[in-house]
């Protein structure tokens, strides 16, 4: 089966309207999913320094006014030449300016801001067309200083050869990061193989965008629809576009946020982080999770950067590579090992029938411990419940509560304004994880529409 992948076939943006350099607030203001996710915020905290994002896509437009000193040059897998990316080959210059667009202007105030503005791109031109798919640019990125792989690209055929650079790219502590797909069909390659996060995009209200592809791979969601980011026609040049693409670059943007803040956890400890504080819609409360359209729903990177988190096992809720589980990858160098596994004593070799005696008489002290303390416990918050009750009896408060309103219709860019009456739905009670706010701006948040 021929692969989807090169050009217009690429898991892309589907809507695009070109338009010129425009003011901050035709610019900028657009860019909804820095509200939503409350940038401002996690600036403070991170803003990506120090971690190489590889994008292997169309190549990227490095004079970008919006990326210029943000692309390190790689390499090109489709013609051997520059990555520079021809006129109409905008879609590798989106994804790396939603993921480190850097703006321009006074204090940075106008054009693309992506949401890890210090990260640096890898830019690596591979359609994915060769006979082992995008297997020689994966491993081109992990020996070349990426810490995340995007590749907002989608293919219906498996390839052993990118399973196995995948697999090459976790065992080497990179996490590939990987769209879904945009026909409402079951998820692709290389979002398929064990070992990559396959991403799925939603609405501003956080609802699936219909056209995602689905499946028990997905892990995560991002926004989809009506992206504002940077083109190619020139060096001042915008676009607007939905799709798994733009969803797929916000979750390797939030990445390289994690992999500055904790740069000692593992690829899958920082997907632990992504999946332990993703949020999901009202409406899809109570699914089993990973959900096959959601995964473990739309990411919350200020959450995931602020939240009491444990770092879990090392490959946390990737599915592992079997060549990783066997220590077969790559000549039998062996897999990472998961912490979480039991160790062996301390000589490394097995415990005498009087060592494994005596550890467990101290597990079953341990256990009688955990049981007395939390039958205290227990008991306490029974004291507690019946103190309550009683203070209440007589009479209650429901509070009732929930998401605001949807949005104004969002056109693409260089299109009317919404009414200036409609107003952020996401200001008082924010699903992405940002911060309230007193007083609702008015929205310029799309509903999602295709």
């Amino acid at each position: 089966m021929l692969r989807i992948a090169g050009g217009a076939a690429l898991a892309s943006a589907l809507i695009f309207a070109s338009a010129p350099v425009a003011a901050a607030d035709d610019v900028r203001d657009k860019q909804w999913p820095l509200v939503a996710f409350d940038a401002e915020a996690i600036w403070k905290i991170t803003r990506g320094k120090g971690v190489t994002v590889a994008v292997i896509d169309s190549g990227v437009n490095a004079n970008h006014v919006d990326l210029k000193g943000n692309v390190i040059e790689g390499k090109d897998f489709m013609d051997g030449g520059s990555t520079d990316p021809g006129p109409n080959e905008s879609h590798g210059t989106e994804m790396a300016s939603v993921i480190a667009g850097h703006g321009h202007g006074p204090d940075s105030s106008e054009g693309i801001m992506g949401l890890a503005p210090e990260a640096k791109i890898l830019d690596i031109r591979d359609d994915g067309g060769s006979t082992g798919g995008f297997a020689s640019s994966i491993r081109y990125a992990v020996d070349h200083g990426a810490s995340v792989i995007n590749i907002s690209s989608e293919g219906s055929s498996r390839l052993d050869a990118e399973a196995e650079a995948i697999a090459y790219a976790l065992q080497k502590n990179v996490l590939v990061v990987a769209g879904a797909g945009n026909d409402g069909s079951e998820t692709g390659y290389p979002a398929g193989y064990p070992g990559a996060v396959a991403v799925g995009g939603v609405k501003n209200d956080t609802q699936i965008w219909e056209n995602s592809n689905y499946g028990p791979q997905l892990l995560l969601t991002a926004p989809a629809t009506f992206i504002l980011a940077a083109g190619t026609k020139s060096d001042t040049a915008y676009r607007s576009g939905t799709g798994t693409s733009d969803s797929t670059a916000f979750v390797s943007a939030a990445a390289a946020l994690l992999r500055a803040k904790f740069p000692d956890l593992t690829a899958g400890q920082i997907v632990n982080r992504l999946t332990r504080t993703a949020g999901l819609p009202a409406s899809a409360k109570g699914l089993a999770l990973p959900d096959e359209h959601y995964g473990y729903g739309f990411i919350q990177p200020l959450a995931a950067l602020t939240r009491d988190i444990p770092a879990g096992p090392t490959y946390g809720p990737l599915a592992v590579p079997e060549s990783l589980k066997t220590g077969q990858n790559d000549g039998g160098q062996g897999a990472t090992p998961d912490p979480s596994a039991t160790a062996p004593n301390a000589t490394g070799g097995a415990m005498s029938d009087d060592e494994q005696a005596a550890a467990d008489r101290k597990q079953v002290i341990a256990l009688s411990a955990i049981g007395l303390v939390g039958l205290l416990v227990l008991a306490l918050i029974v004291f507690v419940i019946v103190r309550i009750a009683r203070r209440n009896k007589g009479g209650g408060n429901d509070r009732p509560g929930g998401p605001g309103a949807p949005g104004g219709v969002y056109q693409p860019y260089g299109g009317p304004q919404p009414p200036q009456q409609q107003v952020n739905p996401y200001a008082q009670n924010n699903p992405y994880g940002g911060q309230q706010q007193q007083t609702p701006p008015p929205s310029s948040w799309g509903s999602g529409r295709q």
